[in-house]
């Protein structure tokens, strides 16, 4: 529904694309941000990529990345068409341009909006990425003379050292695979042989732990091996006393720490998005504005002289 005409006079043309080159300014700050963003999700990824397994977790700081380069690029150029619509010889220069540059920037505001749903909606391959890539740097925490996984036993420790965690989903997941090497097992002693033979597959399968899961806050010495044996300890039950382990698995540490990350840039990203939603709606105006204010040219027969004055323009805003 229309409401109440508004006279728009080529003053007051002039200073809404003042205001306009002002918000296209703010909207290159807000670009500038979107590629920032993009860039310390991509670092933050790329720091733990070894205790993940790909799974196009890339693509939403890709995203971001391109996002925030053409935002910069769009309002640089509108900055400039609003600079020049000041004066209407220069701004019909632009007269062409200006549909398409509009359509461009509403496409740009939607993927805005899905940089900011995607990154609510990665978090579902995060976990399942955390989940196989953890499995699988504990799986090779022994190998540590094996080109291309000698890193990961340091990876793993300082991880459950810096996040206070230990296992994927808990301390127990490390009874479960062998995190010692071969090469580190006395194979004089028979405890170390029979444990051997005792499972199928071969593995020095103990209930111990690495000392990187150790509590670093627990006024008792750490308990790490035969943590199950009670009889191996003085004063020691592990069923009804707290363990000095840490007791929080690695999978829903990082979990907890990514989601952070990214509830805070998918909330940024929104309000960005809700800002450039109305910068849009702010470009359309200027648009019809501008073109409705057109120069006239009298030229008098009995006079050399041109006067040219400029029309007003009634604007119904609705």
């Amino acid at each position: 529904m229309a409401v109440l005409p508004v006279r728009f006079t080529k003053t007051m043309r002039d200073k809404l694309a003042q205001v306009l080159w002002v918000l296209n300014w703010i909207s290159i700050i807000t670009g500038i941000i979107l590629f920032s963003l993009g860039i310390f999700l991509k670092v933050e990824i790329n720091k733990r990529q070894d205790l993940m397994v790909e799974r196009q977790l890339q693509s939403v700081p890709n995203m971001l990345i391109a996002v925030g380069l053409i935002a910069c690029a769009i309002n640089f150029l509108g900055g400039k068409i609003c600079y020049d619509c000041v004066d209407t010889n220069k701004f019909l220069r632009w007269k062409l341009v200006m549909l398409p540059y509009i359509i461009c920037t509403f496409f740009f505001t939607l993927s805005v909006l899905v940089g900011a749903l995607m990154c609510y909606s990665m978090l579902g391959q995060l976990e399942e990425s955390l989940t196989l890539g953890l499995r699988d740097a504990m799986r090779y925490y022994k190998d540590t003379d094996t080109p291309g996984r000698c890193f990961l036993k340091r990876t793993v420790d300082l991880l459950q050292i810096q996040f206070q965690c230990c296992g994927n989903e808990g301390y127990r997941d490390w009874f479960q695979i062998q995190w010692v090497s071969n090469r580190y097992l006395d194979m004089s002693q028979r405890e170390v042989v029979d444990r051997l033979r005792s499972n199928v597959e071969g593995k020095y399968l103990t209930d111990g732990v690495p000392f990187s899961c150790c509590n670093v806050n627990s006024p008792r010495p750490c308990i790490q091996y035969q943590i199950t044996n009670n009889s191996a300890h003085f004063n020691y039950d592990y069923q009804t006393e707290e363990l000095n382990l840490w007791m929080r698995g690695c999978r829903q540490a990082l979990l907890d720490y990514y989601t952070n990350i990214m509830h805070s840039i998918g909330l940024t990203v929104l309000i960005i998005w809700l800002f450039e939603t109305s910068h849009v709606i702010s470009r359309a105006e200027e648009k019809t504005v501008a073109e409705c204010c057109k120069q006239t040219t009298a030229t008098f027969n009995n006079s050399s002289r041109t006067k040219t004055r400029s029309s007003c323009c009634v604007h119904d805003m609705s």
